[in-house]
């Protein structure tokens, strides 16, 4: 089988996403990942960090090399350097999704997988800019996706679905809808039966409130919003679990009874998640047309071109990335 080719967006050149990016030349894991970024820049950063690293435009006749990166070339604005952000090369990172989901939609590239961006200098520069999960979906035409980080622990995988993403917590209430809960669950239900290959998926879903509302005194959206919605999946034949109490959720016990936990809020589910991954859990896109993972964490300007800057997230996103891939081409 060949293995599937997996874009790389190397992300805020200014960050550690380029210099992570380096760390995939001669790459031996699952699929065969394509750098896009500016040349010049790997270049210089690789010098930097000391790393030899032999960049080669890419081509898919040209099998995997030692030391070698396989690169897409996509030109810097203006020029970048670590840990110094600038807004004039906002739409160079842009332009590397754009590159790479045009490849994901066309059959060049199997999945895409990204590197850190930084939301404000994006929005410094004048484009409205919430987060590759909204700019993905706007650009697909998608209504809705499903944002999920994922990782491993010592009980198991851990995987945590979140029903609203980039909101301030003000907004969260009037966002938990009853159509919103629903789209979200088909959505978790069908990818983790088509991506993860699970084959009836168990969903642990929690509450809004604390204590999940403790029956209406601490809260009513559990009884007026979530149960319904559990209660008509159920009877749709969902494996689905729930409103639970949030701060006991994230317990092994609970867990183990799970494949997948649904979240109210951003912090609500990923406190936890990122406690127990943190620098090799990923992030994970559901609902698009396309497959696309991301690491974990953010830019790191303060780290960047010290090459202190670890690469496991990236390369669990890559991973991710290939084995679904591959779980589609079967």
């Amino acid at each position: 089988m060949i293995a599937p080719v997996i874009a790389v967006t190397s992300g805020e050149p200014a960050g550690i996403g380029p210099e992570l990016c380096l760390k995939l030349a001669g790459w031996r894991g699952a699929g065969r990942p394509v750098v896009l970024g500016d040349r010049q820049l790997l270049r210089q950063r690789a010098d930097l960090l000391g790393e030899a690293v032999v960049l080669r435009d890419y081509s898919p006749a040209l099998p995997v090399a030692d030391g070698t990166l396989d690169i897409l070339h996509v030109p810097l604005r203006v020029p970048s350097f670590a840990g110094e952000l600038t807004a004039g090369n906002a739409d160079y990172v842009l332009a590397l999704l754009d590159r790479a989901l045009a490849g994901c939609r066309n059959g060049e590239f199997a999945a895409m997988a990204t590197a850190p961006v930084h939301k404000g200098i994006i929005n410094q520069a004048g484009v409205a800019f919430t987060g590759h999960t909204e700019y993905l979906a706007e650009n697909t035409g998608t209504p809705l996706v499903v944002m999920m980080l994922a990782g491993d622990t010592p009980h198991g995988p851990l995987r945590v679905a979140l029903a609203t993403t980039h909101l301030p917590l003000s907004q969260v209430p009037a966002a938990i809808t009853a159509e919103l809960l629903e789209q979200t669950l088909r959505i978790l239900h069908a990818d983790l039966r088509s991506k993860y290959g699970i084959g009836e998926p168990r969903i642990l879903v929690a509450g809004l409130n604390p204590h999940a509302g403790e029956g209406g005194y601490l809260g009513m959206e559990e009884i007026e919003i979530i149960t319904p919605v559990l209660e008509k999946l159920r009877g749709e034949g969902m494996l689905l679990s729930g409103p639970h109490p949030a701060d006991t959720m994230f317990t092994p016990p609970v867990l183990a009874g799970g494949d997948a936990v649904l979240a109210m809020f951003h912090d609500q589910g990923l406190t936890a998640l990122k406690y127990a991954t943190f620098g090799h859990g990923i992030n994970v896109t559901l609902g698009l047309p396309i497959i696309r993972t991301s690491v974990d964490h953010g830019t790191a300007l303060e780290l960047a071109g010290s090459g202190r800057a670890d690469p496991g997230s990236l390369f669990a996103a890559v991973a991710e990335a290939a084995r679904m891939a591959e779980r589609k081409a079967v």
